[in-house]
């Protein structure tokens, strides 16, 4: 009984040398009694906490801001993607959020970015549907005025591609501010394709 109690207590020693083990982990005992003889615990010794790893930060690209309206007076907002047979659509919207009304007669500025804010290569913007495959045809433009709290409404459409955009760069015309708008899915508009626009137009 005394050698299995023994051996439970140092459990680390080797077999063959119990006797030294034995004699080891009495006096290892004895000398713990000696220092601590009110058996009150140990303190475990405290680490700190390694730093945490932090990822390398995403290219920083300015968007349009969450909330509030721009300086410009105008917010942008794209809607999801319908997608069909490869074709793509998509709505983008402007809303006059300031106090002077705006003058639209044409079509929307628009480019799509990848996640580092660059332009994906080949990809081009065109006015009409006329040379996005099976689109269906878009409308004249018309002048019209957007007055303050208004929303004018124009489409996206391209065909579907390995790639995908992260940002759209868009503007009410090429003459105008643009503002970067990221949608809540990507445009899998891929290098080398098109991406035809309807012309601006009131919502209904």
């Amino acid at each position: 009984m005394i050698a299995i109690r023994l051996r439970s207590t140092c459990g680390a020693a080797l077999v063959g040398v119990l006797a030294l083990a034995t004699s080891g982990c009495g006096l290892s005992a004895e000398l713990d009694r000696e220092a601590n003889p009110e058996r009150k615990p140990t303190p475990s010794e405290t680490r700190a906490a390694p730093p945490p790893v932090s990822a390398s930060p995403s290219p920083s690209v300015s968007v349009q801001p969450v909330s509030g309206c721009p300086s410009s007076g105008l917010r942008f907002a794209v809607g999801p993607i319908d997608g069909a047979m490869g074709l793509r659509a998509m709505t983008l919207s402007m809303t006059n959020c300031g106090e002077q009304p705006q003058e639209l007669n044409g079509y929307p500025s628009v480019s799509v970015l990848d996640e580092t804010g660059t332009p994906i290569p080949g990809v081009r913007t065109a006015e009409g549907t006329d040379e996005v495959p099976v689109a269906p045809p878009d409308s004249a433009p018309e002048p019209f005025t957007l007055g303050p709290g208004e929303t004018a409404r124009a489409g996206l459409l391209w065909r579907m591609a390995a790639e995908d955009g992260t940002y759209l760069r868009v503007a009410p015309d090429k003459e105008r501010d643009f503002v970067n708008v990221r949608p809540e899915d990507p445009l899998d508009i891929g290098p080398e394709n098109i991406l035809g626009t309807t012309p601006w137009a009131p919502a209904s």
